[in-house]
């Protein structure tokens, strides 16, 4: 099954987007959720696995530093595949993945309409808490046992504490790309490019072929899918 793409022609870009968020909202966002809440328990918990770990370390070696860059660039390779990979296409077992990305992330945020209107659009931005236990449970806690039993204690702590604040940092970075153009957020250094990038990955027509990465280009400009050009023109919608 081929993933669905969202045709650009018919009917107004604006107008869709409106329909489905209206949609969204009254299928997938309850009465008691809460936008803040949700935000604030990703950056606490993340926050306090990352303390944690940095409170373990003792007698850290040179060599042992080395794992924050090597774990900062697998993680970059690791966003990159999981998003041109599973959340693109619908592959077996990991169908609800794609149902979530581009069935309602995308049509919910297009390159025309990328700000949320208010803290309930949260949920269509942030994952579920469930999937932030199920990533520090199921992900960063075997991987560090392992790499305890591997090579040392200090290198499994800085794995999970540079894998969780990677996870902090593609969450608030996504998240920014989604707040107002003209918020003080926009305005941080650096920003301004990587929203570019991402609004460029809204376009329908771009979306399954540039820009997977949601934070830093690494993945996309080793693999040849990275996408500048602000210019219509220089691509077709179709």
């Amino acid at each position: 099954m081929q993933p669905e793409i969202i045709d650009a022609a018919l009917p107004e870009p604006t107008d869709r987007v409106e329909s489905f968020r209206r949609d969204y909202r009254s299928r997938h966002v309850g009465d008691s959720y809460q936008g803040h809440l949700h935000l604030g328990f990703t950056i606490v918990t993340c926050l306090l696995v990352i303390i944690v770990c940095l409170m373990q370390l003792d007698g850290v070696s040179a060599r042992e530093l080395l794992t924050i860059p090597i774990t900062f660039l697998y993680a970059n390779l690791v966003e990159y595949f999981g998003h041109r990979g599973p959340m693109h296409h619908p592959w077996k077992g990991l169908r609800l993945i794609f149902e979530r990305h581009v069935v309602q992330h995308h049509r919910f945020f297009r390159d025309d309409a990328m700000a949320f209107d208010d803290s309930r659009d949260f949920k269509a931005v942030l994952f579920p808490p469930v999937l932030i236990v199920f990533y520090l449970v199921g992900f960063a806690l075997p991987a560090g046992l392992l790499l305890a039993w591997l090579t040392s204690p200090n290198t499994a702590y800085l794995f999970a504490a540079t894998a969780v604040a990677y996870f902090l940092n593609y969450e608030l970075l996504h998240f920014a790309y989604h707040t107002r153009q003209g918020s003080w957020i926009g305005r941080l250094p650096l920003m301004s490019r990587l929203r570019r990038l991402h609004t460029l990955h809204h376009r329908p027509d771009l979306m399954q072929k540039y820009n997977f990465n949601i934070t830093y280009p690494i993945g996309d400009w080793l693999f040849g899918t990275l996408f500048r050009r602000t210019d219509r023109a220089n691509v077709r919608r179709r």
